[in-house]
């Protein structure tokens, strides 16, 4: 396989030259199409664990329900489908356009059925729900990600990666906010029927800007052979690049103390005895401001430190970060210290959401785009769901938050120690698909690529 060599950064412009990629219609288009991916997982997210725990059920049953998130770690088995297979009736509206259109039905469907479940007397049946949520969201999610990189041209892929996640928090943050307010007054079932209009800002997008311009339309797969060399092309294609099972490694791992510690703080901020009103104003509001911060800070620090420092600086803040939880886990219930971990919390993880997800855009091979970036997507939270569906309950019961907490911390380690060694080791440059890279040739030209960061910043 020929070596990857990273695409140059633009020229750096004013302030209006670096404010109007923004404005064009693919990248607000990919804010849109990022607010209704995003208001599923808070569906099933914080905003659930805070139903079910002023609901009275017990935490072990609590931290399970966030096994429903794995559905999203399994999403490229189904990604192939979603590629390959033409919609009757609908599909006479583009691929793609009828897709989306039947998977935002079916996403505003199962989050009606969740607000429907009740929890105290019906457990089951809400734990099924949330799994229909998952399984639609996670659905609703592939053919986004395609949508949104068929839709954009070669030079706006960073600007709509970074609309799109704007989109995707201003998306789960609101929806998670709106249950919030909206319980006392409607109740969660009104409260759910009203956020199933958030999947209407991609349904808008998709009707504004068309069928995407670079869809090429599928090859139908007419036996179960062609099926499967259409799951089995992306996967064989990533594992034969040199470095490719150690990359999925890291990608595997890096998230795991994150991921622990923030799907647990609802519990926490529970038993320190904060109020739905503190919790949306704080853990909400403030979160939901720090995080565009950091997600600004995230774009400046890819382009001025490259992929690799970039990437290792966002593992080394989200994992010390953690530590504020544990701080506010001893002190107590306070306003100030919630605030300051929220903030602190989400710069990190707005960083971390820019350079982490361009990474792993930039590992992708753009014949596979829509598989692999479904398959590593997936992979980036898997491990930390299943450790906090199994077993964090217990692991807070038998430790309490101040040393599970700690604990979060020490998890982060080995994600930080193996993308270190492949710094080290050359294999983050090997590695490096055609989205995040163009092709060295013999007379030193290459052919034009997606815009990137480099591995490393201009000398």
């Amino acid at each position: 396989m020929p070596r990857m060599t990273p695409t140059s950064p633009g020229r750096r412009g004013g302030l209006a030259a670096l404010l109007r990629p923004y404005l064009e219609r693919a990248p607000v288009a990919a804010l849109l199409l990022g607010i209704s991916s995003g208001f599923p997982y808070a569906m099933i997210g914080a905003t659930l664990t805070t139903r079910l725990a002023q609901d009275g059920i017990d935490k072990r049953s609590i931290t399970a329900f966030s096994l429903a998130f794995l559905v999203y770690n399994i999403k490229f088995l189904w990604a192939p489908l979603v590629d390959r297979v033409r919609l009757p009736l609908l599909g006479r509206l583009g691929h793609r356009r009828s897709w989306l259109l039947l998977s935002a039905a079916g996403v505003a469907a199962a989050v009606t059925f969740l607000g429907f479940a009740e929890p105290a007397t019906h457990l089951a049946a809400t734990a099924a729900a949330a799994v229909l949520v998952g399984v639609a969201g996670a659905t609703f999610d592939i053919v986004i990600d395609a949508y949104r990189i068929e839709s954009l041209e070669p030079r706006q892929l960073g600007v709509g990666s970074g609309m799109s996640q704007y989109g995707w928090r201003i998306g789960s943050v609101s929806a998670g906010a709106l249950v919030l307010l909206m319980a006392d007054s409607l109740g969660w079932t009104g409260a759910y029927i009203l956020c199933a209009a958030f999947v209407l800002p991609a349904v808008a997008a998709c009707l504004w800007l068309g069928e995407p311009p670079r869809h090429r339309e599928p090859v139908a797969a007419r036996s179960a052979a062609a099926m499967f060399a259409a799951v089995v092309a992306p996967l064989t294609e990533f594992f034969s690049r040199h470095g490719a099972w150690l990359v999925l490694a890291f990608v595997l791992m890096h998230k795991l103390g994150d991921t622990l510690a923030n799907l647990t703080l609802r519990l926490l901020l529970d038993e320190l005895g904060y109020t739905n009103a503190e919790i949306a104003k704080y853990d909400v509001g403030f979160g939901f401001i720090a995080y565009l911060v950091g997600i600004f800070l995230g774009g400046v620090l890819y382009t001025r430190l490259g992929l690799k420092r970039s990437v290792m600086l966002s593992l080394v803040l989200m994992g010390v970060s953690n530590l504020s939880f544990a701080a506010l886990a001893a002190y107590g219930h306070s306003n100030a210290l919630l605030a300051f971990a929220m903030c602190f919390e989400n710069v990190a993880s707005g960083i971390g959401g820019v350079v982490v997800v361009a990474y792993l855009s930039a590992l992708c091979n753009l014949s596979f785009t829509a598989t692999q970036f479904a398959l590593l997507s997936a992979a980036a939270s898997i491990v930390g769901r299943f450790v906090t569906g199994t077993t964090a309950g217990g692991l807070i019961e038998r430790l309490g938050y101040i040393d599970f907490y700690l604990l979060t911390t020490i998890a982060a380690l080995p994600g930080i120690a193996l993308f270190a060694w492949l710094m080290r080791a050359g294999l983050v440059e090997d590695t490096i698909g055609e989205a995040g890279a163009r092709r060295s040739t013999g007379n030193g030209a290459a052919p034009a690529a997606p815009a990137a960061a480099p591995a490393d910043p201009p000398r």
